[in-house]
């Protein structure tokens, strides 16, 4: 179901993004071996109860419990969805079970759901957004997405499985902001989507979902178990950081307050976060400012490499969107000529740069193909569609 009574600011405020039927059948397929009729399974972002509908029914007749901070919501899932325990309330305030009438006598608690995910400092939507409610001090993020995990962590949940950007895992940055998280849980399986599943959300440029299932232990999970961890795909393919090397060895990707320019003699790169961020920004600019890096020459062939990966970047598939740029250095320097000769031919400016006769286009491109369709694997994307 769309969440049609809800203005577009409301949307993005509340994250309010409701889940495509065939993606919540995936996420129950996940859980479902984990659900008895001792077991409570509750949706503490319930929308619609979209996610609720069937868990009685197919799945062992749990105790099941559905919240939303919409009352529209709530009115509309206590119609859609029989045999739920409904209550309208902020699930990011006063969390307890008690709160959400978890049954005391619970032997499994179970959350499931695609909660609402809302970054206040991304620069996507960043003039509409504005988080109005309460969130508990020990649960607080700049995401809601990762208060709502802080605070099944706090419910002391036996088993997750929800709905969250994949970046909240391999983005270290982020991964540290779920330390209180990550201490006390496992993910012991993942099925990456993409959302452009999403209709809302599918004129931005798609990001990898995760649909992920997560086990209470002590023991947690340190960033490591992440990066050799294998996502399943929908094609049932299988991806892992760490099957791959990336360009953050090598060069800087954000500005450095050590390294001002020198008139008439530096070279400019815009700032990179990631392949999707790549995908809409520049690469060399010829103008300085805040949110460019003043080259180290000397790494100059490297910065090349990611002006042609940026027009290669519809060779890979959705996942790689939130990753740093893969290379193969071993291989690179196998093909540098031809990496460089690619800049040049867009960036004729640089030629003065580089002690090389330029390739002719065709033979360039060939080069390139080959390096991307070795460098990628069965993850390229070879359908000249997606270019």
């Amino acid at each position: 179901m769309s969440q049609k009574h809800l203005v577009y600011e409301d949307r993005v405020n509340l994250g309010s993004y409701y889940t495509p039927p065939k993606i919540v059948q995936l996420a129950w397929e996940l859980i479902k071996s984990h659900i008895d009729s001792k077991t409570t399974v509750l949706d503490s972002a319930c929308g619609y109860g979209d996610f609720l509908k069937n868990s009685l029914k197919d799945y062992g007749q749990p105790y099941t419990i559905g919240c939303d901070i919409d009352e529209d919501a709530i009115d509309r899932a206590k119609k859609n969805t029989d045999n739920v325990q409904f209550l309208r309330t902020n699930a990011l305030s006063n969390v307890s079970r008690q709160k959400f009438g978890i049954p005391q006598q619970t032997e499994r608690l179970i959350v499931v759901g695609n909660p609402p995910y809302n970054d206040r400092t991304s620069q996507i939507r960043h003039k509409i957004k504005n988080v109005n409610f309460d969130v508990d001090e020990d649960i607080v993020s700049r995401d809601l997405g990762i208060s709502f995990l802080r605070s099944y962590n706090k419910l002391k949940a036996d088993y997750i499985c929800v709905l969250h950007p994949l970046s909240y895992l391999i983005k270290q940055t982020n991964f540290r902001h779920l330390k209180e998280f990550t201490a006390n849980y496992k993910l012991i399986n993942g099925l990456l989507i993409s959302s452009g599943e999403f209709p809302e959300s599918a004129k931005h440029t798609p990001f990898p979902i995760i649909i992920a299932l997560y086990r209470r232990d002590t023991e947690g999970m340190e960033y490591d178990y992440i990066r050799s961890f294998h996502f399943r795909t929908a094609d049932k393919n299988r991806f892992c950081l760490s099957d791959f090397d990336y360009i953050t060895g090598y060069i800087r990707k954000y500005p450095s307050k050590q390294q001002q320019p020198v008139p008439d003699n530096s070279l400019f790169f815009w700032t990179m976060r990631d392949i999707n961020a790549l995908k809409r920004n520049r690469t060399f600019v010829q103008e300085y400012s805040t949110n460019t890096i003043v080259l180290d020459k000397t790494k100059l062939d490297y910065y090349a490499y990611v002006d042609v990966f940026k027009r290669n970047i519809y060779r890979l598939p959705f996942y790689f969107g939130n990753c740093d740029v893969p290379i193969d250095d071993k291989l690179f320097k196998q093909y540098r000529h031809y990496f460089i000769s690619d800049a040049i031919r867009h960036h004729p400016y640089l030629e003065k740069n580089f002690e090389i006769k330029p390739i002719e286009k065709e033979q360039t491109e060939t080069k390139l193909d080959k390096y991307f369709k070795e460098l990628l694997g069965k993850h390229h994307k070879c359908n000249p569609i997606f270019k």
